[in-house]
């Protein structure tokens, strides 16, 4: 994600969570400590057909990571383009020296935590009223690293349920800005 991604990337924030979006400054904020030296932060954008479809982003601290955000086009569900935008960020926090990663997940959205779970995530405990306005309790999730497996092959996604539209990682829609942080 670059800075010219902001304005899209509002967009579908506010489409998506209309109660609790980021503000543009939050995302500024973000991107700052995502390029240089001592980057923090990975963010990353999927498009296709040259318009934004979705987003993630992902905050390092010592030998913890965390999923800040992410998100894909409600057409896009079903495609497989969360679990790529997880699958990056996973790298991410691989290429940060991260040995485990954690996430909020609202308690209603049972998609994205089977998809979590697909990727080792397990729930760890709750964040009470942690989505405002709501008052929407979060659960909190945690993924323990292992180094002797990366993260192409710890993709569950060839034992998960092929039912599952999720399941597969589609090529057709591609991350910008894989190679460097920013």
């Amino acid at each position: 994600m670059r800075w010219w991604d902001i304005e899209p990337v509002l967009e579908l924030e506010h489409e998506l969570f209309p109660e609790d979006a980021w503000s543009a400054g939050m995302f500024w904020s973000e991107l700052a400590h995502a390029r240089g030296p001592g980057a923090t932060r990975r963010y990353v954008v999927a498009e296709e057909a040259g318009r934004l479809v979705g987003y993630a982003g992902l905050a390092a601290a010592g030998d913890l990571a965390d999923v800040q955000t992410i998100a894909a086009a409600r057409d896009q569900w079903g495609t497989g383009l969360g679990a790529r935008l997880l699958t990056e960020l996973l790298r991410a926090a691989t290429a940060f020296e991260c040995a485990e990663v954690l996430l909020e997940v609202r308690v209603d959205n049972v998609r994205a935590q089977k998809l979590y779970a697909r990727f080792g995530f397990e729930p760890i405990g709750f964040r009470r009223g942690y989505y405002q306005p709501g008052n929407v309790d979060a659960l909190v999730m945690r993924r323990v690293s292992d180094p002797a497996v990366p993260v192409e092959h710890a993709d569950p996604a060839d034992a998960a349920d092929q039912a599952d539209p999720d399941s597969a990682l589609p090529d057709s829609v591609p991350l910008q800005g894989e190679t460097t942080h920013g």
